[in-house]
């Protein structure tokens, strides 16, 4: 028969050992669903931020080609057919001007139809070595059939749906380049009179994609509807051939935004977004990077748990076998944790086995609850805007705080405070979901312009950082940056929503002023308050 010091022991080691395995076991499937949704967010971030850099180019491309085709109709109503050699001058030097204002452009032509006119052919301009275009041969067009759209896409496809089209990259017969190009059909009162087109650089498209990267080994790539590589950075596509074109990984065609799918032996997750020219980005990163962040913190709650369990196992031996009220007692707050009520209340101190007993559940207790507010603080992520969100800009501060306290004399850092402007007349005028946008677009501004530095979401339209080390030593070429950025970005802002007004406010710590961190976030607060009243007089006055 057991002792009832064996008995006390090993029912405190399994109420225990039940009690930190229901809390861990809880804190690991809250913190993995946590860590996954934050990586799907991020992907997605990252993919939305790329699919917004290739769109507003391409988009750029349709305009100016679009300008192009619309002044060589208009021009047409005013020509007859002797005008027309005047008419492809006119075309080409509105072109030309065109041309030079548009990013990666490699050639543009106007191809008149021969059986528009069998006089006047067009003209083809060329830049292949960067320094200026240059008159290229027109590409001979009569001896093909045009209306078979597997033959010179670039005038038969315009010319067969009537419509403006991207083709997907292919390389030119005359000029051996890898290109993309947009075509826009001419018509002449109803009539078609040919296409305008651009040819822009493939790399010019390659460099933006390549440009986006992900934790070690993550990064973006381009396909067509049907999952065909149109840009990967780790693979030449130019010189693949049919037999040696990767096949389509399974998944990675998807009507979801997120995937996955295994290339290679390696299984990844991504986030992919279509383009207005008719292919997909995806941003993917191998699965074992993305899910190793939460893999070590479980880990460390796995050793956490072992040592708490160790440690309680020793204690356990000093129990006595005293049976009195104070046992009684330690059963039921013993019951209660187990059945997941932490708040319990212990009043026994008596300086023996049973008051020792007493004192060590009861720090047991405590240690279980930090542990889960310790767990709880490690969810930092602000669902909306991907950045830290208020318990990690507090964590911050204490951090920064105790760094002051070692070493005051060493400790230099400002903080900036952001407020997005009219938040409320955006939701109130547009929706929240334009409220959304708004916050996202001020939010990705700041980390932008503020890369090297913590990012806090602190209040519904309030941001933010803390500033050390390099940023803290550029801060005024920083604050300076962010007001010419958000500029620009209001420049070409078409929506109110789309804009990012953000009062900002500075402080730097001063150790005859600041008594702690708090102070100086205090004062960064009340100098952005003072911006914003500036802010309103002003446009009170106007």
């Amino acid at each position: 028969m057991h002792s009832l010091r064996s008995r006390i022991t090993i029912l405190t080691l399994c109420v225990t050992l039940a009690a930190v395995g229901i809390v861990t076991a809880f804190s690991v499937m809250f913190m993995i669903g946590s860590a996954k949704r934050e990586g799907e967010q991020t992907l997605l971030l990252m993919c939305e931020t790329g699919e917004r850099n290739l769109d507003y180019y391409f988009n750029s491309v349709e305009k100016s080609i679009g300008n192009v085709s619309a002044f060589a109709e208009e021009d047409l109503g005013h020509v007859g057919e002797d005008g027309l050699d005047a008419h492809v001058e006119r075309v080409r030097k509105y072109f030309d001007e065109v041309a030079h204002k548009t990013n990666g452009v490699t050639t543009y032509y106007y191809r008149i139809d021969p059986e528009y006119s069998d006089s006047v052919s067009g003209f083809w301009y060329t830049n292949l070595d960067g320094s200026d275009f240059k008159e290229h041969e027109v590409t001979d067009i009569t001896g093909y059939d045009t209306s078979d759209t597997s033959q010179l896409v670039w005038f038969t496809v315009p010319k067969a749906t009537g419509d403006a089209v991207w083709l997907p990259p292919y390389i030119t017969d005359n000029l051996d380049l890898r290109v993309i190009s947009y075509n826009i059909p001419v018509y002449d009162r109803g009539r078609f009179v040919g296409v305008i087109g651009i040819e822009i650089d493939y790399s010019t498209m390659a460099e933006q994609v390549g440009a986006i990267r992900l934790y070690s080994n993550g990064y973006a790539f381009i396909t067509d509807a049907e999952g065909n590589l149109i840009y990967h950075p780790l693979i030449d596509v130019a010189t693949l051939t049919d037999e040696t074109r990767p096949e389509v990984p399974e998944g990675l065609v998807s009507d979801s935004t997120f995937l996955q799918y295994t290339y290679d032996g390696v299984a990844k997750e991504g986030a992919w977004l279509p383009l207005t020219n008719g292919m997909r980005l995806t941003v993917a990163v191998p699965v074992n990077e993305l899910d190793g962040e939460w893999q070590r913190l479980v880990k460390d709650i796995l050793i956490l748990s072992l040592l708490v369990l160790i440690a309680l196992s020793f204690v356990a031996g000093w129990f006595t076998n005293s049976i009195t009220k104070p046992l009684e007692d330690l059963t039921a707050a013993a019951e209660e944790v187990d059945r997941g009520n932490y708040d319990v209340r212990l009043d026994y101190e008596g300086d023996d086995e049973v008051g020792r007993l007493t004192s060590t559940f009861r720090s047991l207790v405590e240690h279980v609850k930090e542990h889960i507010s310790d767990l709880n603080r490690k969810v930092y992520v602000d669902a909306l805007t991907s950045v830290r969100n208020k318990g990690a800009f507090s964590a911050e501060l204490d951090r920064l705080q105790g760094q002051l306290d070692k070493e005051p004399e060493k400790t230099e850092f400002g903080v900036c405070v952001f407020d997005c402007d009219d938040l409320k007349l955006i939701n109130d005028s547009f929706g929240h979901d334009k409220g959304d946008i708004y916050l996202k677009a001020a939010s990705h501004l700041i980390c932008r312009v503020f890369q090297h530095s913590p990012v806090f979401r602190i209040g519904g339209d309030e941001f933010s950082v803390v500033l050390q080390g390099e940023d803290y030593a550029g801060r005024d070429e920083l604050t300076r940056r962010f007001g010419i950025e958000a500029e620009l970005i209001n420049d070409t802002a078409s929506n109110a929503w789309e804009e990012v007004r953000v009062t900002m406010g500075l402080a730097v710590y001063e150790p005859g002023t600041d008594r702690a961190v708090i102070d100086t976030v205090r004062r960064a607060d009340k100098v952005m308050y003072e911006n914003k009243r500036e802010k309103k007089a002003a446009a009170g006055k106007i």
